[in-house]
């Protein structure tokens, strides 16, 4: 007979309440409740510094099969606030497995729960919009009581909104570093950049690794830089090129980070935003941004190019958007989301920077709009001929 496992619950700010078992570290953790419906990539997912502050609802049913291995990562731990799964396999097999989901989650000091009707939350959650929520688990053994729903219900009520959170700063580096892996192959791992063409400047507002690995499999030096990193700083590095990266949180409170990618497109420079970054440099041009419903989280939202008439599918991770109606006359739109019409990218039209609001480094086409970091390396091209 199998252990028992301890014993959890998911309590959402409307009074919602699940009961379940904890897969993960014991203890509490609140933050906004949203729903991915990607297949795979549970270990990317809960290191992606966008899910900070956010508890993630895997729809997909059996989460864990394949293990976690030390390589696919995207940042230095785990992000996510906690996570939500429906089941966890008894056994995991991968030969590039090094431990269980749950062993990585304990050690990772995560909080999480298994065995809820995700089908019924996501449902929740599809039709009010994200809301707060609190994963309470208990040490084993510890049986589940009225006292601690409650105590969970009000924590969830309790917890902020993500409207108006700066957390870009929360999750960037506090000094510069230089980048130079390259992406990872079977059999050969990651490789180093040899003979760089270019030199990127990338503002970390929570970038995730294979976004610099791309970058630097083109030829690519790259400092990465904290997120309050000024202009004026940024162009004393001598860069070819500026990156303005993914991030977490309402990018409307980031009015440093608006006014260095104000400063940075207007001489010139080539520049490159996504997600977070294609907020910020939309905000830089003069158009504004609206909190989505329940946002884009998942790896099957086809996109089209609005250019090109191709459509692409890709990875979502986004809870803001751009609002179309704001665009100034010198900003177009360039991609548009297919399942609801939101805007996925935007060009400049009198400089050379471009945005994309989805993750074209997460191939889950595997590849099909990995062309966006062909284009950033072409406008630099262009810049130093």
């Amino acid at each position: 007979m199998l252990p028992q496992l301890p014993q959890a619950l998911l309590a959402l700010a409307d009074g919602t309440v699940f009961r379940g078992t904890s897969i993960g570290s014991p203890g509490h953790t609140v933050g906004e409740v949203v729903f991915n419906t990607a297949l795979t990539g549970y270990q990317e997912i809960l290191t992606d510094p966008s899910y900070c502050r956010q508890i993630v609802t895997l729809t997909y049913p059996h989460i864990g099969n394949v293990g976690v291995n030390d390589e696919d990562v995207e940042a230095s731990k785990v992000h996510a606030a906690g996570l939500i799964i429906k089941d966890l396999p008894v056994l995991a097999s991968n030969f590039r497995q090094t431990r269980s989901l749950s062993q990585y989650l304990v050690d990772e000091g995560t909080v999480a729960i298994a065995d809820i009707d995700t089908r019924r939350l996501t449902r929740i959650l599809r039709t009010t919009g994200a809301q707060n929520g609190c994963i309470l688990a208990l040490p084993a053994g510890q049986p589940l009581t009225q006292a601690h729903v409650e105590e969970a219900v009000s924590k969830a009520k309790a917890a902020p909104s993500m409207a108006g959170q700066d957390l870009a700063q929360v999750v960037s580096v506090s000094a510069p570093y230089e980048w130079t892996q390259t992406e990872w192959r079977l059999g050969r791992g990651y490789g180093t950049v040899a003979a760089p063409r270019f030199h990127v400047v990338a503002y970390d507002f929570g970038v995730k690794r294979n976004i610099l690995r791309m970058l630097a499999q083109r030829g690519c030096k790259i400092t990465v830089v904290p997120a309050r990193t000024s202009a004026q700083e940024a162009l004393a590095l001598r860069p070819d090129g500026i990156f303005l990266s993914n991030g977490p949180g309402d990018p409307q409170p980031c009015d440093y980070a608006i006014a260095a990618a104000r400063e940075l497109i207007d001489t010139g420079i080539p520049t490159f935003g996504i997600c977070l970054g294609h907020q910020i440099m939309a905000l830089a041009s003069g158009a504004r941004t609206f909190k989505m419903k329940f946002g884009h989280h998942g790896a099957n939202h086809p996109v089209k190019d609005l250019d090109s008439g191709r459509v692409s599918i890709t990875s979502q991770n986004h809870g803001f958007a751009v609002d179309e109606k704001t665009l100034p006359a010198n900003l177009r739109p360039t991609h548009v989301s297919l399942f609801d019409g939101t805007l996925q990218g935007l060009a400049r039209t009198d400089r050379p920077a471009f945005c994309f609001q989805g993750h074209p480094e997460a191939s889950p086409g595997p590849h099909d709009i990995g062309y966006l970091f062909d284009r950033f390396v072409s406008l630099m091209e262009n810049k130093n001929a």
